[in-house]
């Protein structure tokens, strides 16, 4: 859903209005994945990344040197404890896939408001399900309810949650990280075997068994998103 939001998203900006993207760009090499959507726009981009990027560097590096990627590069590098930006100034702001990796989050989102003009949105996608990454910087999932919770909090009007995912997609994911931990030998061979034999059933399954139903009031969702106005 990420970038079907955000494809959404950029076709409602013109050349007089102002984005911004908190993200994690060094993990691409420092560029940004989304500027390239919003080119009609003012885009300035945030990166995020935290304390241990710069020894480890990017990680991403497929996408880093696919020649289909669009590589716009992220205009600054700021710790998110001490984000700084123009207030009263942009009309959206963006936060892809940032917020486990943030600690401090009553803070980010108070400042995300100053940053925002009157009516500004703050759009922000994140995951539910994922393993820890990036380890030591990864510290909490919300699920969309907590972090709607948090964004009203801070007095943000919720206009929209989108979940996306299911319980068939999410055995998926975990065979697809399970797959790493095995010898090489063995994991093509499993890997072979699961993305042949299984991948495009389960994915199936999700599309088509969306209702739990043994217990009510249950969801499997791997990933969600929210837009809220200022």
């Amino acid at each position: 859903i990420l970038f079907k939001d955000i494809n959404k998203i950029s076709k409602s900006i013109n050349k007089n209005m102002s984005v911004l993207s908190i993200e994690r760009g060094g993990l691409y090499g420092n560029i940004s994945l989304l500027a390239p959507f919003f080119h009609k726009g003012k885009y300035y981009s945030i990166d995020c990344s935290g304390y241990n990027i710069k020894k480890r560097k990017a990680y991403n590096k497929h996408l880093v040197h696919h020649k289909e990627i669009i590589k716009t590069r992220i205009n600054e590098h700021q710790f998110y404890q001490k984000l700084k930006a123009k207030k009263n100034h942009y009309d959206i702001i963006i936060i892809p896939n940032l917020i486990h990796h943030i600690a401090e989050h009553d803070n980010l989102i108070k400042k995300c408001r100053s940053f925002l003009k009157k009516n500004g949105k703050i759009y922000i996608f994140d995951s539910i399900l994922r393993e820890l990454h990036q380890e030591p910087d990864d510290y909490l999932r919300f699920t969309p309810y907590g972090l709607k919770k948090k964004l009203q909090k801070h007095k943000f009007k919720i206009l929209e949650t989108k979940k996306s995912g299911g319980p068939f997609s999410a055995i998926a994911y975990c065979w697809d990280q399970a797959l790493q931990y095995l010898p090489k030998n063995l994991r093509i061979k499993k890997t072979n075997w699961f993305y042949k034999k299984e991948f495009k059933k389960l994915m199936s399954y999700d599309k088509k068994f969306k209702k739990n139903l043994i217990r009510k009031h249950t969801s499997f969702p791997l990933s969600y998103s929210i837009l809220a106005k200022k």
